[in-house]
């Protein structure tokens, strides 16, 4: 099971177009998804505030803001654990 937790926001396109993304890299795959709302927490808000979204991967961070382009389905796949 690949544990997925991304730090969002309500009404964030960014972070409804990275989790479109990576559903669609882990099409197939067993996962779990974790979503933060940022500005519900203080500690996260002035750690990423800035950033959303943030994608942690099995508890690794992965990306900030966009997944990365180029590789980014093999990047993605090896962070998870699968190749």
């Amino acid at each position: 099971m690949i544990r997925l937790r991304l730090l969002s926001r309500p009404d964030c396109h960014l972070c409804e177009e990275m989790r479109r993304e990576v559903d669609e890299l882990l099409q197939g795959e067993a996962r779990e998804w974790e979503i933060l709302d940022v500005d519900r927490d203080p500690d996260l808000a002035r750690k990423y505030g800035e950033e959303v979204p943030v994608l942690f991967v099995n508890d690794r961070l992965f990306a900030k803001v966009r997944l990365p382009r180029l590789a980014s389905g093999l990047r993605l796949r090896r962070a998870a654990g699968l190749q």
